[in-house]
Order: structure tokens, then C-alpha cells, then sequence
């Protein structure tokens, strides 16, 4: 019986991976588009066990761990990347609202001009 050799596993930092062509750089699961900030945000704030999350993003397990590893060990930069990030989404939301946002917003300027005329006998 002849014994099937099993294949070295792969170190831990060679699950994660950051190229410039990629997620704009952001660190990767190596052979995906799936960020650490993703994994970060499944385990940390939606609070998924790092099982689900191998399931739900069909990834070993041990590449979970390795984002999670990856994020304590560079924390600071990419806390300070994803706020950079939200301050950038929140502000392109604020300048350019979804043109039905902004035709209601307009239609309650005009109703609430309308009010106030009627209200001053206009």
C-alpha cells in the first residue's frame, strides 16, 4: 500500500496578498478579490464565527485566520484606510444625492414654499 504524500501547507502570510491592480492595493485572500477589511467586518461587527465565515466566503479556514491575523498586526492602517474610506463614500453621497432624492427634496421645497405663501395670505 503505497501512502499518498499530502501536500505542504501553505504558510500563513501566504494567504494574504496586496498588489496595486487589485481592491486599488488593499490586502486580499491570495487568489481572490475578497479584502482583510471584509473578513474583519464579518468577524468584528456582524459577529460571524470564523467557520461561517469560510463557508459563507467558500475559503479555508485557515486563510479566516490568516486575515484575522493580518488585521491585528496592521490594525492601525487599516482602521484608518476603511474610515478613510467611509469619509469618502459619505461625502460623494452628501455631494451627488440620487437624482429621485434630489427631485423630492425639491418637490418638498416647493410644497413647504407653497404652505408658507397660503399661510401668509400669498
Amino acid at each position: 500500500m503505497q501512502m499518498q504524500a499530502t501536500p505542504d501547507p501553505i504558510s500563513l502570510d501566504g494567504y494574504i496578498v496586496s498588489t496595486a491592480d487589485t481592491l486599488g492595493g488593499k490586502p486580499r485572500i491570495a487568489g481572490t478579490r475578497i479584502a482583510v477589511t471584509q473578513i474583519k467586518a464579518a468577524r468584528l461587527r456582524l459577529g460571524m464565527p470564523f467557520e461561517e465565515i469560510a463557508e459563507s466566503y467558500d475559503l479555508p479556514l485557515p486563510a479566516v485566520y490568516a486575515a484575522m491575523a493580518y488585521y491585528y498586526a496592521h490594525k492601525v492602517e487599516i482602521d484608518q484606510r476603511d474610515a478613510d474610506t467611509a469619509a469618502f463614500v459619505e461625502d460623494f453621497k452628501r455631494r451627488n444625492p440620487p437624482p429621485l432624492e434630489a427631485k423630492l427634496a425639491a418637490t418638498a421645497d416647493a410644497d413647504a414654499d407653497a404652505d408658507a405663501d397660503l399661510k401668509h395670505g400669498g
